[in-house]
């Protein structure tokens, strides 16, 4: 069995520092080292996504990173209804863009279809204005 990756969008973000710094605000919530993000519904493919797979932020209408998700676990909320917590490694890993489309929930994304990694050596890049990554990502140049 392969795996698949969860494509979300990162709503109220300008950037990946934007995540990063709400991410550092709510870690005091969070079990040491992961980060959590709640959403309404559960995975069907629950086995592919916990096998290997990451959940791809969509950050003003591009992909950027991506975090390696651990767990999901039931949230009961105040409301009586259960909801999904998507358990992710803290460490966000920087991607090349990729435009997408503004969608509703998440999607799943096959290993095939993600942007790849940007390598180490360019981790420590300033990151470029979101008008500029998308444009770049358009014309498939980043």
């Amino acid at each position: 069995m392969g795996f698949v990756n969860i494509l979300k969008l990162c709503v109220g973000a300008e950037s990946i520092g934007d995540l990063a710094t709400w991410q550092e605000e709510n870690a005091a919530r969070w079990p040491a080292g992961q980060a959590v993000h709640v959403t309404r519904m559960w995975p069907k493919r629950e086995a592919e996504v916990l096998a290997g797979g990451s959940l791809y932020w969509v950050i003003k209408g591009v992909i950027l990173c991506r975090q390696r998700i651990t767990a999901l676990e039931r949230v009961e909320t105040g409301d009586g209804i259960s909801r999904c917590a998507i358990v992710m490694d803290r460490e966000i890993i920087r991607t090349e863009s990729a435009p997408r489309r503004p969608f509703q929930g998440w999607r799943y994304i096959g290993p095939e279809d993600v942007p790849r990694d940007l390598t180490l050596s360019r981790d420590g890049d300033d990151s470029l204005p979101p008008e500029l990554e998308r444009a770049l990502a358009e014309i498939g140049l980043r």
